[in-house]
């Protein structure tokens, strides 16, 4: 019979907790309604950002952009009502946080957390410039405070510690906003006809205007592309 010390044990690698605890801590700052009424304000933040950059890629002017204490946001820009550029600016919001947070897959598996934080300080940066309301300004801010100091000031580990959990409250978070957005479109549909909010400003809907899909087959992309991310880059996270 092999003595005790002769089995194999098998240990995570450290990596492999650093990973596990910053999924706890993204799920942590996604799942508790509370905190989560604070914290969606970076969701919407990269959500917009997904909005100007694709307008500006598209051809369209960039006029301004604005955050709301609801966590709610909205970008402007002048062009063509209607045509793939408005429909592709329009379909950004959604899946933005979640390839974002594929991409911070990407730099971590290079060990760049470095470039992405700096990244997204010049991001956080460009939006300040076109910001149009207090609330937005001071959203910015304090997100980007708290990115440069852990640029500047917190270890290598910190940093590290840092860009998985930013990352992986990214893939959390944006499954969230869908499910948000799902409900919100569900429940007004269950009001009395008197009292019923008509849908005409989210994502979904306008994008049901502009092109041959309804919203539920919009929500339902919005879906499986945040799933599908998170889903991915859970598992290069872990693997």
């Amino acid at each position: 019979m092999p003595s005790l010390e002769s089995l194999p044990t098998y240990r995570l690698d450290p990596s492999s907790w650093l990973v596990l605890a910053a999924g706890a801590v993204a799920l942590l700052a996604v799942v508790p309604d509370r905190i989560w009424r604070i914290t969606r304000t970076v969701v919407t933040i990269v959500h917009e950002a997904g909005h100007a950059l694709v307008a500006v890629l598209t051809g369209r002017r960039l006029t301004g952009i604005r955050l709301h204490s609801d966590t709610s946001g909205v970008t402007l820009s002048v062009g063509r009502p209607t045509g793939p550029g408005m429909v592709a600016t329009t379909a950004a919001g959604y899946p933005t946080p979640s390839l974002v947070g594929l991409l911070g897959v990407v730099l971590l598996a290079a060990e760049q957390v470095t470039i992405m934080l700096w990244a997204s300080t010049a991001v956080l940066l460009a939006m300040l410039v076109m910001v149009r309301n207090a609330y937005g300004a001071l959203a910015l801010l304090a997100t980007g405070a708290v990115v440069v100091g852990i640029s500047l000031y917190a270890t290598a580990d910190v940093q590290a510690a840092f860009g998985h959990a930013a990352t992986w409250f990214l893939l959390i978070g944006a499954v969230r906003a869908v499910g948000e957005l799902a409900r919100e479109r569900r429940n007004a549909r269950r009001r009395p006809g008197p009292t019923r909010t008509p849908m005409r400003t989210t994502d979904a809907d306008q994008l049901s205007r502009l092109t041959a899909l309804p919203a539920a087959a919009w929500v339902g992309l919005f879906g499986l592309v945040t799933l599908g991310s998170l889903a991915a880059g859970g598992w290069l996270l872990l693997s």
